[in-house]
């Protein structure tokens, strides 16, 4: 198991991720209709080259914040969460174009035991991505439910 439990958690404590990823067309176009989202600023390249800022295709936003979160899990809380509890203050100061290649990284902002299940404590992560460039493309903070070291 990769994952950590509850105690091994420190504040202020940050990951570097090693997996990185560059985003495809085919990443984009498929999670955008997957979701049913219809967005010209996804789908439609002539419509981006004439109509927008941008000259391109941005990729979905929600696939950044998915993929930014997943590659995230193996060094944190794979085999050890028990579930999301939400995420909060997701931002995207910078676009995502097809063949941007991110990588990502993680701080330990809090963490604290729970009140209702003395088995769990909730830990919350900041995740962050970068572009080939070092720009911050992605943020958003998660609160997570950790499994605490069993007792022996």
């Amino acid at each position: 198991m990769a994952g950590l439990y509850y105690e091994e958690f420190e504040i202020g404590q940050t990951f570097d991720h090693p997996i990185r990823r560059t985003v495809t067309e085919t990443d984009n176009v498929l999670f955008t209709t997957m979701t049913h989202n219809p967005a010209y600023l996804h789908l439609d390249e002539e419509y981006c080259k004439n109509e927008t800022e941008f000259g391109q295709r941005l990729v979905n936003s929600c696939f950044t914040l998915a993929l930014m979160v997943g590659v995230t899990v193996y060094d944190t809380t794979l085999g050890t969460t028990v579930g999301n509890l939400g995420w909060d203050d997701v931002r995207f100061p910078a676009p995502v174009f097809h063949g941007d290649t991110l990588h990502f990284k993680t701080e330990i902002k809090t963490k604290r035991e729970s009140k209702s299940r003395p088995d769990n404590g909730i830990v919350t992560f900041l995740h962050t991505a970068y572009n080939q460039r070092n720009e911050v493309v992605a943020t958003c903070t998660r609160n997570g439910l950790m499994l605490k070291r069993p007792k022996a």
